[in-house]
């Protein structure tokens, strides 16, 4: 069972002081981002709808933007983004560009809201999760889309997420908001986790691999689970489904085949290694699993969209996506 463990007031003051600053970086350079002349969607041939309800409560956690081909004609394959930010932060206008980026290349994306620790600790990110994709698989018909032919992909905590929902699809779970995915017969075609923090109930296993990892990142990864689950309340099932990795690594079977995946993160990145576990957990599953590693690149490089490492990666999954739905 996950425990919350004390922390000192100097290490909680200085973990503190450092999500301030990350925070408010993070939404800093997204807003400069979409300043930019040259981050207009209808640049690229991309027109967008905001703040869709998924969820009829009308808070904008349980909202989407919906990004599609000006030009498209036809049903388009469907792409649902959850957005990372360590479960705590950001949102889908920070990570407009995700939506741009593959609407441009002929998809229709859902890129999604959900609520946020610590203030609504898990399952409440998960448990929005599932009922965006629910309402997307509904619906994607009416907005031009082909739900058939449906991907998932996020970075980081999104990378978490979306793994829990392909686990959720694929087999019947204890967990109510699980259980409506499954019953709901949605049926991923794909699976793009990026970086992802897949194993968010052991903060300290990074630590532990790399006894030189600088305290600033470890506080990092410690403000994740702290937030996620230091106030859950887990019901059926419990944990499990903020770990999905280890659910994975378990070998237990599922009803229905878990979709291939395809999985990078750079070298330089020092949540790596849940990376590198998937890789090794699908591939004993026999699930196709493509992974790429890109030497000296760090955690969600393929948001500097102008970097060569993030051109190639974007070049590749774009792809194996095509391939793939």
């Amino acid at each position: 069972m996950f425990t919350v463990k004390l922390v000192n007031p100097l290490k909680r003051l200085r973990m503190r002081a450092g999500a301030i600053v990350v925070d408010n970086t993070f939404r800093t350079l997204s807003r400069l981002g979409r300043m930019h002349p040259r981050a207009n969607p209808a640049r690229y041939g991309v027109e967008v709808e905001r703040d869709v309800a998924y969820l009829p409560t009308g808070k904008r956690e349980h909202t989407l933007d919906i990004y599609r081909p000006a030009q498209a004609r036809g049903r388009l394959p469907v792409i649902l983004y959850v957005h990372g930010g360590g479960f705590r932060i950001l949102s889908k206008d920070t990570h407009w560009m995700m939506g741009v980026g593959f609407a441009r290349r002929g998809y229709l994306v859902f890129n999604i809201n959900y609520r946020l620790a610590p203030v609504h600790p898990y399952p409440a990110a998960i448990e929005d999760a599932c009922a965006a994709l629910r309402w997307v698989a509904a619906n994607a018909a009416r907005h031009g889309g082909d739900a058939s032919r449906l991907a998932l992909a996020g970075e980081s905590a999104g990378a978490n997420l979306i793994t829990a929902l392909a686990i959720a699809a694929s087999t019947p779970r204890p967990e109510p908001w699980a259980r409506a995915l499954y019953d709901a017969e949605v049926r991923p075609r794909a699976v793009l986790p990026a970086c992802g923090i897949l194993q968010v109930s052991d903060a300290g296993r990074f630590a532990r691999r790399k006894p030189h990892l600088p305290t600033y990142v470890a506080d990092r990864i410690e403000e994740v689970s702290e937030a996620y689950l230091g106030g859950a309340r887990p019901g059926p099932g419990g944990l499990e489904l903020a770990d999905p990795l280890v659910v994975l690594e378990r070998g237990e079977p599922t009803v229905r085949p878990l979709p291939p995946f395809f999985t990078f993160a750079g070298t330089r990145d020092p949540i790596l290694d849940d990376t590198r576990r998937l890789h090794a957990a699908l591939m004993r599953r026999g699930v196709p699993c493509e992974v790429q590693y890109f030497p000296g690149e760090p955690h969600a490089f393929h948001a500097m969209v102008w970097r060569p490492s993030a051109i190639a990666l974007w070049k590749r999954s774009l792809g194996w996506l095509a391939q793939t739905i």
